[in-house]
């Protein structure tokens, strides 16, 4: 019963969703600490991540969810800001960590509110 409730699919859309927030927090914090080496560039989020959630989640399979990683690559469409060759602009990435935090303030509350539904459907209180 309870194992059931883990595999349902918006619980592990919501969970993926936080690993891949995570993930990005962790190309942010590169980025910004790569700002001024010559020829680094910008990591992202694998662009196909999200379409491939999306798609995941219209089937409704735990299993193609579950299944799912995401993955950090550079940034196609970061263009190099100097003649080094550094593609990051730290502008670009303080707006990129503030979208961050929102969507991780918005998945962490999904999960924990999903939890939440489970112990009061187990214990009767809230």
């Amino acid at each position: 019963m309870v194992e059931s409730l883990f595999n349902e699919p918006n619980y592990l859309a919501a969970k993926k969703s936080l690993d891949a927030v995570a993930l990005r927090q962790e190309a942010i914090a590169s980025n910004i600490a790569n700002l001024e080496t010559p020829g680094y560039k910008r990591l992202d989020l694998a662009p196909s991540f999200q379409s491939e959630l999306d798609r995941a989640c219209k089937t409704r399979d735990p299993q193609q969810i579950t299944n799912l990683q995401p993955a950090l690559a550079p940034d196609p469409e970061a263009l190099p800001m100097g003649r080094d060759g550094n593609t990051v602009s730290l502008e670009k990435e303080m707006a990129q960590l503030s979208q961050n935090t929102l969507a991780h303030s918005l998945e962490t509350q999904l999960v924990s509110n999903m939890l939440l539904r489970l112990r009061m459907a187990i214990t009767g209180k809230s």
